[in-house]
């Protein structure tokens, strides 16, 4: 597990006020790097973060989603996206998890999310402005989200009921065309991954 370094060494002799003004700064420093996720208290542990590419409906190469530790755990299918032009998110064994179709992209701003041919999830453009966009995610079966910031520089927060689900942004990994995505613990990691293809492809087309 990664633990950052503090910014604020402490000095032998320090006095006793400054001592706990630098380990406060330090826990400051390290909580807003670590991420929001991080800074919860969740008894089941830490989120897990992938890195994601943008615009993943133009590579057309199978390619692979790691997470932060270089692990693979989700594959694009880049045969499905020359020939039909559809995402389809595999799992690290092969088998299909979720499927979307670019041609029904432009259906009233609206992207549907399949599985085995049924529709799971539906991802709206709600709003648009120059400083705060709004995506809606409507769930089949289960409680709805919104993703809501500057979506179109990847830095916005997906919630559900205001509860925090994921948090995108670009800081995270400094490779071109690529941005980062921490997911919470108990969230089905593939769908929110799928959804964020969805938000990323409609809020630059």
């Amino acid at each position: 597990m990664w633990f950052p370094r503090m910014h604020h060494p402490i000095r032998a002799g320090t006095p006793s006020s400054d001592l706990g003004d630098a380990i406060g700064a330090g826990r400051r420093d390290a909580a807003h790097r670590m991420g929001f996720l991080r800074n919860r208290g969740d008894d089941d542990g830490d989120g897990t973060r992938y890195r994601m590419h943008e615009k993943l409906f133009a590579i057309g190469d199978d390619y692979w989603i790691e997470n932060d530790d270089g692990e693979r755990r989700f594959k694009v299918d880049g045969k499905a996206l020359r020939a039909r032009d559809t995402f389809v998110l595999k799992d690290s064994s092969g088998d299909d998890l979720f499927k979307v179709q670019e041609k029904k992209l432009h259906i009233h701003d609206t992207m549907k999310i399949e599985r085995d041919g049924d529709t799971v999830a539906t991802v709206k453009k709600a709003l648009i402005t120059p400083l705060r966009d709004r995506f809606d995610i409507e769930i089949e079966d289960g409680d709805d989200l919104e993703a809501k910031g500057n979506i179109v520089d990847h830095e916005y927060k997906i919630e559900r009921d205001g509860d925090h689900v994921a948090e995108v942004s670009k800081r995270w990994f400094r490779i071109r065309d690529t941005y980062g995505i921490e997911i919470a613990p108990g969230q089905e990691d593939a769908l929110i991954l799928a959804v964020t293809v969805c938000i990323d492809e409609m809020s630059h087309d």
